[in-house]
Order: C-alpha cells, then structure tokens, then sequence
C-alpha cells in the first residue's frame, strides 16, 4: 500500500542477498514499511540477478525485514517519472526468473508489494498477514501487472471483488481462494519461506509463473463484466477508476498476457491523468493527518480506559456502546426507564444479528460482544468507569443534572464526555469540579457505523484527556477530529448553512426531490431532506423548540418542516417524513401530502414559487458551506482546513474523489465562490451570506483556502 515518504540516504542497501544452503535469500530491509521506492526497485534487480548468477543456489526466496512485506510506491511521487527500473520491469524481471522464486509474506502485502509477490512463482504466508490491492481507494488501478496476474490465480470474479473493494483478505481466505499456496505458523517469514523452498526442491516440483497460468480464467462468462459495469453504473455512478478496472481484468481474460499488460498500463496511465486521483490522495492523507493535534505537546500522557459508561439507551447510546463493545471494551449501559433499556439491548442485539446474517460476524462473536454491555438502571455502576459518555436528550438542562450526578459518582480521572451535537461543553463541563476532565465526543448516527467522531476540547479540557480520546477514537475505529467549541462545533455549523439555503429554495419554488438531485447529482450519497429523513426531523425540530424556549436570537422561526414533525412525520423510522417510504425499504418517494404542506407554507409567507434552475442551488447549498468552513477557520473552531475536509468525507458523505470541502473549494475557484457570496449577500442577505474575511482575502491574494 503507498506509504510516507523514506530518505533513501537511511538505509543504502536496502536489498540484500545471501545463501542460506542451496536457498538464495533475497531481502527487503527498507523501514519502517520496506516501500518499493527506487532504492528497493534497483536492489531487487541486483540481488536477483545476484542469485539467478550463484551457481548454488537452486531457488530463490523473497523475504522482508521488520514489521510487514512490501508496500506500494511512495504515494507522493504519483505523477512524477518513475527513475528505472520501474516497477513493472523488477516484476517481469521475477516472473521471468529461471530460478523458482518463493515470496514469504508476513504482515501486510498491499498495492504493489502484493504485485511484487504476485510475480514470485509460489506464494507463502503467515497466518498472519493480509493481502490486498487498495489502489481503487486512490482513484488507481494496479499498474504492475495485479489485474492481469490475480485472476489467474483466484479467478474473475474474486479478482474483481478484491481489487473494486480495495479490501485486503487474511492468510486463510488467501489460501481459500488460490492466492496463496501455503499458510504457514509462526512469526517468522524467513522460517516460513526455508520450508518452502525446500520442499519445493524434494518434490522436485518447477512452479508455473502466474502469468502462464490460464486454468482459472478459461470460460470466464463476458456477462460478469457487463452485470459488474451495470452495478458500477448504479452504485458509484461518479468514479472513474472501478469502470477501468474491470476493463483491464476484461483484459486478462480476454487477451494474451502481454497484451492485457499492456492494456492495464493504459488504463493505469488514464486513471493517473484522471482528476479524482488528486481528490482521493487528499482525502487518504486527510485521514491520516487529523489524528495529529496541533497545539498537544509531543509525548502528552494517555489514560488507561478499560472499562466505559453510556448514559441513555436510544439510538446513539446504544450505537456508542456497540463502539466499544466492538473494540472489546466492557461497557455499562444506563438508563433510567426500565422499558428503554430493554428496547435498547433489543436493538443492539438486532443489529449485531444482522450482521452476523451477513456472514461478518459468527453467533459466537454476537454473544461475546453482547456479553460486554452491561444494562443497567443505576449510575452507581459508573462507579469504577473510565470514560463516560452522556447520549441523552438534547437539552442543556437535562445534561447538566447528569454531569453533576456524574461528578459525584464517577471516580476521580474519569474522563466524562457528551455526545451533544450543538449545545455548549464549556457549560455542561461547568455542571462538575472536574471540567479537565470533560469533553465532547460527537458520534454521528449510525454511531456502530458511522466513522466520524468529532472531540469537542472545552476551555479547560487537559491535555491528556484529549489525547486519551484521540487515541480511543483510532482504538474503536473512529476517525477522530479534534474541534473547539461552538453552536454545532464544525460538521453540524455548516450543514445548518446547507440546510438553510435548501429551506430557502424550497420556499422560494423548488422541490425537495429537485434540491436532493442536485446534491446527489454532485456525489452525496444522499440529498439534503433524504439525509434529513434518515436522522429523523424530530431531531431537528426538538433541537429547534429547545433553542425557541431559551430565547435564541439565532434560531430559525418554525417552518414547514415543523409541521410534518407535529404530525409525527419524522422520517424512515415513521416511513413518512419530507418523503414516504414503502415498508421495508429505504427509498425516498415524493409525496403529494408534503407539496401541499410546503404549498401551504409559501402562501402563509405570502411567496409566490418560481422557477429555481439546478445552477442556483448548486451554488447556494455549496457555496454556503465553503463561506461558513471559513469563518470557521478565522475563528479557530477548526485548526485546519483537513480538519473540515475529514469531517465532511466520513460524517456527511462529501465525495470522497472531490478530496474534501475546502479541497474541493479551490478547484471550483476561490475567486468565483467569493463573486457569487457576495451577490447572494447583497441579493439574499442573512448571516449565511455575509462574506468571510478569509475567503475574500485567499480569493483577492490568488491563494488556496483547502491547504
């Protein structure tokens, strides 16, 4: 898989050869993941041309230093000139050998390290190790061979699955499906590769090389590429790479081998020149850079947390638990109604049967991880807890009676969190003596699934505390984003922006299912009322009675929205919202009862509809945005732009090929986004629209906002 960079001046030799017996032993000593940077490429040449000239040695063995087999390429020299020998000829080098090479492959074999061991004639592997080809995940397709070499060995329609999903396979699947030809115990891939080759020799046995192998590809059914462009078409209607990855695994069941060779570098050059590649490397180093703080001292302390508290049995709090019990952290459950803790664990345990269903879980682990949740209907279990994570009711009332309960309960170093979504940590932590020790964990819903989490540091959150969460957040398969703290912190401040300008362009003449298409058209998964539907509008509209109540300048006067919650619209979970829903499915349907609400709503207002052009509402829902991330940036909510960028790729859906908001945002034009913020202001007005300093000075200087 690609990795950061390496100086090669660290390691000079990072490939070297010697016999072990009638074993020529080629390895790999490139720390920290032996990437096949040109130092490797060159190495492997000479080593191998090393053993194939030692007269001794009867095979050759590839092996790998330290923690893991090779990695891909240096993902920042995508673009560049690769220096020879690239890596296409090192691997025709190996498949050409005429000495059997042995690939002993431990940790991890990703991108072109797999490719790498795809061209060795056998292919042994710890039980261990994971094998995979994620180059999908950067808008790229294997370039060295992999989707001509694979489906040799596994077949199409495996080779298709693996490559499109960019998911690695263990050992043991590995072995299943012809991937590799051995699983081996141990810890050792020197070992493991040793007893390989010599059992080759004994057996006297001259492996075939991938690419003359054809038995697995013979009588391929050509329906499987068309029913797989087809799905593609449906599901990922935007990306560019999946379609030209199944031409090139077309390519090797159709051509001779060197021709699909060929034919894979084509399109491998065709998806390096694609702009999607540059939106999806930002967005794989988004993820990657947020987990660094800045402002937290290197070395900061972490906090052992083995033993968490949810506070609330809904939806969220019973997903938060799920989080940890996933992640093998016992975890008490608590709730103060008997019939909701009940309805709660019911819920947990449908989810995880579901999965189970699915063939991802076995009813084993099901009742392993049921085992972790404890219900309960008394704080007093908190006693001994870690963490704490309040999931209640979003009412700055009601959290603030459950910290102090908390504070005199919770031992002291307990870390005690909120899931809130907009309202005030600095004031929950202010309900306790211990406001150090409190902070917001956001999880977005589906919280068993969803991967953000954004961690809200208060005032006078510690350091420790932050970096304990931060490192929990990797632990339970959160991407953790670090926010300061205001009206719905960073994900939820801009959205209420997008929300807005959507209200407004119904009320002004749109319809829902128009401003959805729009959305969609750009590459959310989801529209803004679809979205809206699947988080339940009562969500909103209790958040917005909430802010009413308390005299919020700042919130919005009851719309039309408001009167499908009063109705008991609230979503899928009522199948009616915006939408209506068939039983059983998740499939938004326009609903004439809606147009006449909204029909209603227009008149009381006195608007008469107009036409609304497509143009318009791309501007204005995503515009919006980009003027709200900056003033978010000016203000230090968020401390970088990756920051926004991460948020909105894993919680909101923004299309992971455009690379983030404020990524995309100067692709689209700062000068252009700024141009049109103005004239919305001066046509529109509203807060939404008053410029952001930094977006017009970035926009007047000719300089990027998303870096």
């Amino acid at each position: 898989m690609p990795s950061p960079a390496q100086t090669e001046a660290v390691q000079p030799n990072p490939v070297r050869y010697a016999r072990q017996g009638r074993i020529g032993v080629i390895t790999v000593d490139y720390p920290p993941v032996n990437a096949v940077g040109h130092g490797v490429r060159s190495g492997l040449v000479a080593a191998l041309d090393a053993g194939l000239a030692d007269a001794e040695a009867e095979a050759l063995l590839l092996v790998c230093a330290g923690r893991t087999f090779m990695a891909g390429a240096d993902i920042r020299e995508f673009g560049k000139p690769s220096a020879p020998p690239t890596l296409p000829q090192v691997i025709a080098r190996l498949d050409g050998s005429a000495k059997p090479v042995i690939a002993a492959i431990h940790g991890t074999a990703l991108g072109g390290g797999l490719e790498v061991a795809l061209a060795c004639h056998v292919h042994v592997a710890l039980r261990s190790a994971r094998l995979g080809l994620p180059e999908v995940k950067l808008g790229l397709l294997p370039g060295a061979g992999g989707t001509q070499r694979l489906p040799r060995l596994v077949g199409a329609a495996k080779a298709l699955d693996m490559i499109l999903s960019g998911e690695p396979v263990g050992a043991e699947e590995a072995l299943a499906i012809g991937l590799v030809d051995a699983v081996e115990d141990g810890n050792s891939p020197l070992e493991a590769g040793l007893r390989a080759a010599e059992r080759l020799l004994a057996e006297g046995w001259t492996p075939q090389p991938a690419s003359a192998r054809t038995g697995r590809i013979a009588g391929t059914d050509p329906t499987l590429f068309t029913a797989m462009r087809a799905e593609l078409t449906k599901r990922q209607p935007h990306l560019f790479s999946p379609h030209r990855i199944v031409d090139a695994v077309e390519a090797a069941v159709t051509l001779p081998f060197a021709e699909g060779t060929a034919r894979e570098r084509e399109l491998f050059l065709a998806c390096m020149d694609s702009p999607q590649r540059a939106g999806l490397i930002h967005a794989f180093f988004a993820e990657r850079e947020v987990a660094k703080i800045p402002g937290l001292p290197a070395g900061t302390p972490t906090r052992d947390i083995r033993k968490a508290g949810v506070i609330g049995a809904g939806t969220m709090g019973g997903g938060i638990a799920m989080c940890f019990a996933n992640a093998g952290i016992p975890v008490v459950l608590v709730d103060n109604a008997p019939d909701a803790l009940d309805r709660g664990m019911a819920a947990i345990r449908r989810n995880y049967e579901a999965t189970a269903r699915k063939g991802r879980l076995t009813a084993a682990q099901v009742e392993d991880r049921m085992g972790l949740i404890h219900p309960t209907l008394s704080y007093g279990a908190l006693a001994d807890a870690d963490l704490v994570v309040e999931a209640a009711f979003e009412s700055m009332e009601v959290k603030r009676t459950i910290f102090r309960v908390l504070d005199g309960t919770c031992k002291p170093g307990a870390i005690l969190a909120t899931n809130t979504s907009t309202l005030d940590v600095d004031a929950i932590a202010a309900a306790t003596g211990r406001p150090q020790d409190v902070l917001g964990m956001h999880f977005f819903s589906p919280a068993n699934v969803m991967r953000l989490l954004e961690v809200v540091r208060g005032a006078r959150t510690s350091h420790t505390v932050l970096a304990t969460v931060m490192a929990l957040a990797r632990r339970i398969g959160k991407v953790g984003v670090t926010v300061g703290v205001c009206y719905g912190f960073v994900g939820n401040r801009i959205l209420q922006q997008r929300g807005r300008e959507a209200m407004a362009l119904v009320g002004e003449g749109a319809s829902p299912e128009q401003v959805d298409r729009v959305l969609t058209g750009f590459g959310f998964p989801l529209g803004h009322f679809a979205m809206t539907d699947l988080a339940g509008i009562d969500v909103g509209w209790r958040i917005g009675e909430e802010r009413r109540k308390a005299g919020d300048p700042e919130a919005q006067t009851p719309s039309w929205l408001d009167v499908l919650a009063e109705r008991g619209r609230y979503g899928q979970k009522t199948s009616a919202g915006v939408y209506r829903y068939e039983p059983g499915s998740r499939t938004p349907i326009p609903d004439p009862e809606v147009a006449s609400v909204i029909g209603e709503d227009r008149r009381s207002r006195g608007i008469t509809p107009r036409a609304v052009s497509d143009v318009e509402i791309r501007e204005r829902c995503l515009y919006a945005m980009v003027n709200e991330a900056a003033k978010i940036l000016e203000e230090g909510i968020a401390a970088r732009p990756v920051d926004i960028d991460a948020i909105w790729l894993h919680g909101y859906g923004f299309p992971s090929w455009r690379g983030g908001l404020l990524f995309w945002a100067d692709r689209e034009g700062l000068g252009k986004i700024a141009a049109a913020v103005q004239r919305y202001h001066r046509d529109i007005g509203g807060p939404q629209w008053c410029p952001s300093a930094l977006l017009l000075q970035r926009a007047a200087d000719g300089q990027p906002i998303g870096c």
